[in-house]
């Protein structure tokens, strides 16, 4: 049995939200200081992604550990109580997270995860490794360029070379 009657129970669970959660600030804040900018919930892409990076290519979902079942997680429980609801619920988010993330591989993007429990739980104090990461991949599928052209000679003179755009293959770069 449920602890709580009806209508308390679908008050407490009015107040989840689906976007704008603690875990969702926290990473949009860290990766905004970090000089990232990025779009939130864009309603055009398959599952409205929680940032979307479009210069990058890169979609950012944070994933709260119960609605989509993180593996071996303590916090991906199932209820005690209407246990088939709970399960064909979580079990349809599984199947449309998977969707979404072939639509939008297909379409080009780098699709990245984030789990609550890593932002909440796991970074609580110090967030900086998570971030680091989460640049690492974002930038690890970016290519290279340096720019050379070339000039005419000019009356005798010395010719002059300039950089044209030359792709370099994905090789993270340690200065960014």
């Amino acid at each position: 049995m449920d602890i709580w009657d009806k209508e308390k129970r679908s008050q407490v669970m009015s107040k989840i939200r689906s976007k704008n959660t603690k875990p969702e600030l926290a990473l949009r804040k860290a990766l905004f200081a970090r000089g990232f900018r990025f779009r939130v919930n864009d309603k055009r892409l398959p599952g409205k992604p929680d940032i979307v990076l479009p210069k990058y290519k890169t979609v950012i979902f944070v994933h709260g550990c119960f609605w989509h079942k993180h593996e071996a997680c303590k916090y991906a429980h199932i209820p005690k109580t209407n246990t088939q609801f709970w399960i064909d619920k979580i079990t349809s988010n599984n199947e449309r997270d998977k969707i979404n993330t072939e639509k939008l591989t297909i379409a080009g993007w780098n699709v990245l995860i984030v789990w609550e429990c890593e932002v909440r739980h796991t970074y609580k104090r110090d967030i900086t490794p998570l971030i680091d990461n989460l640049i690492n991949s974002i930038l690890e599928n970016q290519p290279r360029k340096i720019s050379m052209k070339f000039y005419e000679e000019r009356e005798n003179k010395i010719s002059i070379v300039a950089e044209e755009t030359f792709e370099y293959p994905n090789t993270p770069n340690k200065t960014d």
